[in-house]
């Protein structure tokens, strides 16, 4: 190994358990499963591919109620019947050496109307989402459908116990109902659930706490993180200094890490705190010393992961970079850095264990991946 990148390769220690490496897969939507959410074999097949070089495997994201299923071919974590299932997965990640992590959440309003029970689409507020593809306008939550959201993601949680996994992740970012709660341009109620800072936080908070409380039952050592989104493009979107007063909450809920999703690593702040300075290097700052903190975002080269880490997180998430090149990681650990595919291949879909639905959204979506033109 090139000594530069040792620092990739130290162990790290969490509250309770370590990991091999400083190297995440980052959790991305397959597409893969059935219909009835269970997962396939190209689904094990894909993340076997990838899952004995990084430390950490977080999974593509898992709905918790089935209206808050928000892709198709996603898998399902909303009943025991699902146990098996989500069994399979974290077998196959655990049986080739990184730690499971299972990525929990509830669409919302960017939920295709034709995956939730009778096109029934709610989060928040009946504010429309401006993502592209088929949306509708949401039907705001009674409180007590808060209530038995909130419930449901520790009853996930459990589920993701039973099915052998070594953590959790909870997804509160890219614009899902736990983002869609904490910002201001979706969230515009006036009860307990919304209206100040601190209010549109409460959902957020609530559904942490019965993470928190669920984990605390399981039989072994089992992570517990959050993800977020740091800001929004919106008028009354979220700006950086919301953000960072969610993490300054978020970092008294004793959470073994967060994930911040960028889409580049270096990207610097848009409005709120410092704009001269990359979101990663403001969010360390303010609670690195207090929670472990993942950086994410465009790392496809060891050079990237290494850069990533100077802002000072521990830990680098790789997406898209894993799809392109699988052996990422034992590529850099055997000197051979210089030989990570950076750009998609597309003439090696069999040779990188890429099946054909997550495939074709790759290919479909032009400038999502470097060598998709």
């Amino acid at each position: 190994m090139n000594e530069k990148f040792q620092p990739l390769f130290e162990e790290f220690s969490f509250k309770n358990m370590t990991v091999k490496n400083r190297i995440v897969m980052a959790p991305m939507t397959n597409f893969l499963s059935k219909p009835d959410g269970t997962v396939t074999e190209n689904e094990l097949n894909y993340y076997g591919r990838r899952s004995d070089g990084p430390g950490m495997v977080i999974t593509a994201c898992t709905y918790t109620v089935p209206n808050g299923k928000g892709f198709p071919g996603e898998f399902a974590g909303d009943r025991d019947e699902m146990i098996p299932s989500l069994k399979s997965l974290a077998d196959t990640i655990k049986g080739k050496g990184a730690k499971a992590v299972l990525q929990i959440f509830h669409g919302g309003r960017e939920c295709p109307p034709n995956l939730v029970p009778d096109g029934d689409v709610v989060s928040a507020s009946d504010v429309k989402s401006s993502q592209a593809g088929e949306r509708k306008v949401p039907r705001p939550l009674t409180g007590e459908e808060i209530n038995e959201i909130i419930k449901s993601f520790g009853e996930t949680t459990r589920r993701a116990i039973e099915a052998g996994y070594d953590g959790v992740e909870i997804h509160g970012a890219n614009g899902y109902l736990l983002q869609q709660f904490f910002s201001g341009e979706s969230n515009l109620r006036n009860d307990e659930w919304g209206g100040s800072l601190e209010k549109r936080m409460k959902f957020p908070m609530a559904v942490v706490d019965e993470v928190k409380k669920a984990a605390e039952k399981a039989d072994r050592p089992f992570l517990v993180g959050y993800r977020f989104s740091p800001e929004e493009p919106y008028e009354n979107g979220i700006t950086m200094d919301d953000t960072l007063a969610l993490l300054d909450e978020l970092s008294k809920k004793d959470l073994d890490y967060l994930h911040v999703s960028l889409m580049e690593y270096d990207s610097k702040v848009r409005r709120g705190a410092d704009i001269d300075r990359s979101r990663l290097e403001v969010i360390q700052e303010r609670v690195g010393e207090k929670v472990p903190v993942i950086g994410v975002g465009s790392v496809y080269t060891a050079e990237d992961a290494l850069n990533a880490m100077e802002s000072g997180v521990p830990l680098v998430a790789i997406g898209r970079g894993l799809i392109i090149e699988p052996d990422w990681v034992q590529k850099v650990e055997n000197g051979r850095e210089n030989e990570i595919e950076t750009e998609l291949d597309l003439e090696a879909q069999d040779r990188l264990v890429v099946p054909d639905p997550l495939w074709n959204a790759i290919v479909n979506s032009p400038g999502w991946f470097p060598g998709v033109k």
